[in-house]
């Protein structure tokens, strides 16, 4: 299978959805999209402008500054002490390595790849490009004896579930008693809001509560795109084990897989700097608590979302009928049919819009 092979890009039939919302008198609320709205900090924008003469080529590697940033950062912020430079590997954002994680591992016809039952369809894309199996299961006793890879994804998108750390030690446990390279997408990981997560860190699959002091086989993805503002710059690493990482690391040099410079140096200042993050989580904390009760009071269930970007709420029947109501009220969200087949009456509201609209979709959700 190749890449002309994959289905139409799912967003296109949302189209007809934000048409109508677009027609509402006071205009359309979008919360579909997870893309960041706030400014990239000017802190990490002034290192791109720094770093713009940038005549060479970049190395694939990463800067040391920028290998040495990721390793501080996970003993920071992530609870993962003594990560080096062999340990880490930027990424020109995180979608493209979960997209090309299969190849890169030389996965194909015969293997299976684990990916959560609501899920990023990103890690199916990923599978079906070199022809092996896309498995939806998040119970590590169902995965099957030919899975290689395994992606976990904690915060979830959509669904915002947290995975304790006795959770991805099983995972853990399993993907090796497998065989299998495990990839855990901690995309959100700062961003959790319901208790334990709202005081308590989001574990990473690196913490020595999960592998111990063997990292063999394990690999942690992370992206700047949602704590940062960074969307724009594609900005993203993952750690883990060395062996993988030089492995990964080969095969990007060979396809040209490489952050430009500048982003690099963007890179290395935002991962030192937590104060920018703080006033982010601040942001998003306040329109989580607009956004939810008006969610409910608008006769949603709220299923997990204890952590990320988004809610993910049912009224009990299909999505495509809840995104029609949603946009006679001029709000557009995201169908649970593009996330899977198992929960196609579940919709994703993000809350990745201007405290403006969100104060705006808030009263219009309440009766």
């Amino acid at each position: 299978m190749g890449v002309a092979d994959l289905a139409d890009y799912p967003w296109d039939a949302v189209a007809p959805y934000a048409e109508r919302a677009r027609r509402h008198p006071a205009g359309i609320i979008d919360l579909s999209i997870g893309s960041p709205v706030d400014p990239t900090p000017e802190v990490v924008a002034e290192a791109l402008r720094d770093a713009s003469d940038a005549h060479a080529y970049p190395q694939t590697a990463g800067t040391p500054a920028l290998r040495e940033a990721v390793a501080d950062w996970y003993a920071r912020r992530r609870g993962v002490p003594g990560l080096t430079a062999a340990h880490v590997l930027p990424t020109v954002g995180s979608k493209e390595l979960v997209a090309l994680l299969p190849l890169l591992l030389g996965l194909g016809t015969g293997d299976a790849v684990v990916h959560p039952r609501a899920a990023y369809p990103t890690y199916e894309v990923g599978a079906r490009l070199v022809g092996a199996e896309p498995v939806a299961s998040d119970d590590p006793s169902s995965w099957p004896a030919h899975t290689r890879l395994v992606w976990i994804n904690s915060p979830g998108n959509p669904d915002g579930r947290v995975l304790s750390a006795v959770e991805l030690a099983a995972a853990v446990a399993r993907a090796r008693e497998l065989g299998a390279v495990l990839a855990s997408d901690e995309c959100y990981a700062e961003l959790g809001w319901d208790a334990p997560w709202d005081a308590a860190r989001v574990p990473s699959v690196l913490d020595p509560q999960v592998v111990g002091d063997d990292l063999t086989g394990v690999l942690s993805v992370y992206s700047l795109s949602k704590q940062s503002n960074l969307a724009g710059y594609r900005a993203a690493f993952l750690a883990g084990d060395p062996t993988l990482v030089e492995r990964l690391l080969t095969g990007r040099k060979h396809l040209g897989l490489i952050p430009p410079a500048p982003v690099q140096r963007a890179m290395t200042v935002a991962l030192g700097d937590d104060a920018h993050v703080e006033e982010q989580r601040a942001r998003y904390a306040q329109r989580r608590s607009l956004l939810k009760p008006a969610v409910e009071a608008a006769g949603f269930r709220i299923d997990h979302s204890e952590g990320g970007l988004y809610l993910w709420a049912t009224e009990g029947r299909d999505a495509w009928d809840s995104m029609e109501r949603l946009a006679d009220l001029g709000i557009l969200a995201g169908p649970g049919h593009f996330y899977g087949s198992h929960f196609p009456q579940h919709v994703r509201f993000s809350l990745t819009a201007t405290d403006e609209r969100i104060a705006a979709a808030a009263e219009r959700l309440t009766p």
